[in-house]
């Protein structure tokens, strides 16, 4: 579904390169997290699926076109795209946020609200009780879901988030989590997900790609990775939810 040829990306000439020689191939129905400590430029590969970013050398394909040869507002209704700062229009009920994009592509206004109705049931937001709503009578949790619901309003089969956990409390990052897993397989979706969180890329990701200094240094399963890390950036990744568990362990083990 995703290929990445030979990606290169700096900001400016003679700068340094903040992706270097990326050769990635996402499948079809995939979940591929992609992971790394900051300036790893695994935000920056994420952009460049969509044209948000351009790259400065190589070619990246989406569903075997060179998304070069794609117009971007072309491209972008294909791909859904979930940030961590959600970005609802405050002026807009939910069920507006939504179908934002249908309505700008012209859809019939009844077709638009069978998908909004849809979508909200999906993201566990009942459209009686919610699509009325604005988005300040909101929580963050319900924000995110609407910006989900709103990323796949216009039958996207890729979704692409960047972060888009990071900013909810434990619980609710837990649940939506979940949520979003289940609507990447009844959907049928395409997913790529930056995080910085490895616990939460074993959690949902078919494979993980990590990334060190712009360059893909792994990828594999999390079976593969927790089996053999293969480089010590990864190891160190890893180390963090190991060591949650370990505390997990003796806390119980120390319990009356």
């Amino acid at each position: 579904m995703i290929r990445f040829d030979d990606v290169h990306k700096r900001w400016s000439p003679g700068g340094p390169w903040v992706v270097s020689g990326l050769d990635l191939q996402v499948e079809d129905g995939e979940w591929l997290a992609l992971i790394g400590a900051s300036g790893s430029g695994k935000t920056t590969s994420l952009k460049m699926i969509n044209r948000l970013v351009e790259p400065t050398r190589g070619r990246i394909f989406v569903g075997g076109r060179d998304v070069a040869t794609i117009p971007p507002e072309e491209l972008r209704r294909g791909i859904g795209y979930v940030l961590q700062a959600i970005g609802l229009f405050p002026h807009w009920t939910v069920a507006e946020n939504v179908g934002a994009v249908p309505r700008l592509l012209g859809w019939d206004p009844e077709r638009i609200a069978q998908r909004v109705e849809l979508l909200l049931e999906a993201v566990k937001l009942s459209p009686g009780r919610y699509r009325d709503r604005w988005p300040h009578e909101l929580s963050g949790g319900q924000r995110q879901r609407v910006g989900v619901a709103r990323a796949l309003a216009a039958e996207a089969r890729m979704l692409l988030m960047d972060e888009p956990f990071g900013a909810l409390d434990p619980v609710t990052r837990h649940h939506l989590q979940g949520e979003v897993r289940e609507l990447h397989e009844s959907l049928g979706l395409t997913t790529v997900m930056v995080t910085h969180d490895m616990a939460e890329a074993l959690a949902l990701a078919d494979r993980i790609a990590v990334l060190e200094a712009g360059r893909l240094v792994r990828v594999g399963t999390p079976r593969q990775l927790l089996a053999d890390p293969g480089v010590s950036c990864v190891a160190d990744l890893l180390e963090a939810p190991r060591r949650s568990a370990r505390l997990l362990e003796r806390l119980e083990e120390a319990r009356p």
